[in-house]
């Protein structure tokens, strides 16, 4: 399959970041199918009847899920058959490079290097493995600093030793194709500084040392965007984060963020989450922590 077809989501997470955690309780349950390069957690508890899609595998979940998803593997989810109204759902995600190749090679981190090797497939781990993990999982939002960090290992780590872990979709990602080369990078970074700033598409192609119209073609095939579009999914992703962390009004987080007219930043907005800036805001109030 073909990720290009699929939504490319930027979580609101920073390099300065290790883990990001939502916390919420749903009456309804539906996530557009969609990739990003982090890995991703998610704990559903009473969803019972949800469909789930994760790479080309597609199946109703239990009333306990616990599911790992590697890195740009599409999924998403769809309300299916399931009636209840009091969804207990819970994300975790963290940047594909948070732990180094030379620490995983460490023997203790072995069995975490592994399942991560894995999720490229996609993991569902048992009921029982989410049973017994519930109380922790349910906890960790209500952790600081270094537990909120230790923890979340100490539970990456009993995933991983679990048993009866089934692997989901055939398909896997050629994660190669989304490493990011020198030019991607410059590119990358450049717009991490200036992007609440105007950004011209010739600006940014001299920073790859391309012609305009090359690096329209080069940046497409890297990230299945224009660069127009990779850009505003780039200042949604700043936004959302800041509807979540600052008391800001909108109007102000859409300046900050790049947009200069405030219903430009709204349709923007709501064309790549899928609801407007204050009910995200609504939604995500109180129930999240970056770390």
């Amino acid at each position: 399959m073909d990720n290009q077809k699929f939504h490319r989501e930027i979580p609101p997470l920073t390099k300065g970041d290790s883990f990001l955690v939502f916390d919420r309780l749903k009456d309804t349950f539906e996530f557009p199918i969609h990739y990003h390069p982090e890995y991703e957690i998610n704990f559903i508890l009473g969803g019972k009847g949800v469909k789930r899609i994760v790479g080309d595998h597609i199946e109703e979940i239990d009333d306990v899920e616990l599911v790992l998803v590697g890195p740009n593997l599409h999924h998403g989810w769809e309300l299916g058959r399931c009636k209840n109204k009091d969804i207990h759902e819970i994300t975790i995600q963290f940047h594909n490079d948070l732990f180094s190749d030379a620490m995983l090679e460490r023997r203790i981190m072995m069995p975490i290097r592994d399942m991560f090797n894995r999720s490229n497939h996609g993991i569902l781990f048992s009921k029982k493995t989410g049973t017994e993990l519930a109380e922790r999982i349910s906890r960790i939002s209500k952790l600081d600093g270094m537990d909120y960090f230790l923890e979340i290992i100490s539970i990456l780590h009993d995933m991983a030793n679990s048993r009866n872990q089934r692997l989901l979709s055939t398909y896997t990602v050629d994660n190669d194709v989304f490493e990011d080369d020198d030019k991607m990078k410059l590119v990358y970074e450049h717009i991490q500084k200036r992007f609440s700033e105007k950004i011209t598409l010739d600006e940014v192609s001299d920073v790859a040392s391309m012609s305009p119209v090359s690096f329209n073609r080069f940046i497409k095939k890297r990230t299945g965007k224009t660069f127009v579009n990779y850009l505003n999914d780039i200042r949604v992703g700043y936004a959302a984060r800041w509807l979540i962390e600052k008391d800001l009004s909108i109007s102000e987080i859409a300046f900050k963020s790049g947009f200069n007219n405030i219903a430009n930043f709204n349709r923007i907005f709501k064309s790549l989450k899928n609801t407007t800036p204050s009910q995200y805001r609504e939604e995500f109030y109180g129930m999240k922590r970056f770390l």
